[in-house]
C-alpha cells in the first residue's frame, strides 16, 4: 500500500498574483509610503536639512506634540520637492541653505505646484538677505534655529491653520535689515508702512494687526466676533492693498507700521 505523497511542492505565484513589491537598491526609504494612516486632524510634516543631527532636532521637537507627525525627512531641496510630492504633507520645514536646490527654490517650486503645502523656513542669523527672498517665493512662517523649542511646534501648526508665522526674532530682524540694505532708512520704512496702511479701512487695519500677531482666518474670526468667510475676505483685500503676495510678508508691514495686537493667548 502506497501512503500519502508527505513530500511539499516547490512555492510559486500564481500567474495572476501580485509580487511582493521590492524597493530599488538606490531608494530613498523615506519616500516609502507611510507604514500606516496617518490619524485624521493630524498636522503631517516633511523636515528637510542636510545636517542628520538638526533633522533629528527637529523631529524629536515636533514629537512632542501628539497632533504633528513627521512623514518624510529630505537631505538637500531637491529630495524636499520630490517628497513632498509623494507625501502631500500639510507642512515642510525646509533649511534655507542645503545642497543641490537651497530651501528658497524649494519653496518656490513647492508653493508652485503643491500649493496646499504650507512652508516654515528654518534660518540662522546670519541670513537676512535670505528671508527676504523666501518672503518673495511663498514661504508662510520663519524661525531661528537658536529659538526656543516651542515655537518650532507654534509654527507648525499656525502655517498648517493657513497663517503667517514669524517668530519674533525673525520679524524684528527682517525690519532692521530692510533698514540697512539700501531699501530705505528705519523712519523712511516705517513711515512709507504707516502710509500703505493708512489706505486700509479701519477693519482692514484691525485683520492686518492680526496677522502680524501670527493668527490664522479662524483665530482672527474669533477675535473679531466674524464669521470666518469674512475675514478671509478680508485678508485679500488687505494683501491686494497692499501690494504684498502673501501672509508673512503683510505681517513685516504691519510690523513696520507699528500696529500689532497683544500675542494670542496660545502663543505667550
Amino acid at each position: 500500500m502506497t501512503g500519502p505523497d508527505t513530500t511539499r511542492a516547490p512555492h510559486t505565484t500564481r500567474p495572476d498574483a501580485t509580487p511582493a513589491y521590492t524597493a530599488p537598491a538606490d531608494a530613498t526609504p523615506a519616500a516609502a509610503p507611510p507604514a500606516h494612516p496617518t490619524p485624521a486632524g493630524t498636522i503631517r510634516v516633511l523636515i528637510a536639512d542636510d545636517e542628520p543631527m538638526i533633522r533629528a532636532g527637529v523631529r524629536a521637537v515636533l514629537a512632542t506634540d501628539p497632533g504633528i507627525e513627521v512623514v518624510a525627512e529630505a537631505a538637500d531641496g531637491h529630495e524636499a520637492v520630490e517628497l513632498v510630492r509623494a507625501h502631500r504633507p500639510h507642512v515642510a520645514v525646509l533649511d534655507v541653505r542645503m545642497p543641490r536646490t537651497n530651501g528658497i527654490e524649494a519653496a518656490a517650486e513647492i508653493r508652485r505646484t503643491l500649493p496646499a503645502t504650507g512652508v516654515v523656513m528654518l534660518t540662522t542669523f546670519g541670513e537676512d538677505d535670505y528671508i527676504l527672498r523666501a518672503l518673495g517665493c511663498g514661504a508662510a512662517g520663519f524661525l531661528i534655529k537658536s529659538g526656543e523649542p516651542e515655537e518650532l511646534v507654534a509654527g507648525v501648526r499656525a502655517v498648517a491653520d493657513g497663517a503667517a508665522y514669524l517668530s519674533p526674532k525673525v520679524a524684528a530682524r527682517v525690519v532692521a535689515h530692510l533698514a540697512s540694505t539700501g531699501a530705505g532708512d528705519l523712519a523712511g520704512r516705517r513711515a512709507s508702512a504707516r502710509e500703505r496702511v493708512a489706505g486700509l479701512t479701519p477693519r482692514e487695519r484691525e485683520v492686518l494687526s492680526h496677522l502680524g500677531g501670527g493668527l490664522s482666518n479662524g483665530q482672527i474670526a474669533r477675535r473679531l466676533h466674524l464669521v470666518e468667510g469674512t475675514v478671509k475676505a478680508h485678508v485679500s483685500s488687505v494683501l491686494a492693498r497692499l501690494g504684498v503676495e502673501n501672509r508673512a510678508a503683510a505681517a513685516v508691514v504691519a510690523h513696520e507700521a507699528g500696529i500689532l495686537p497683544p500675542p494670542p493667548a496660545e502663543q505667550r
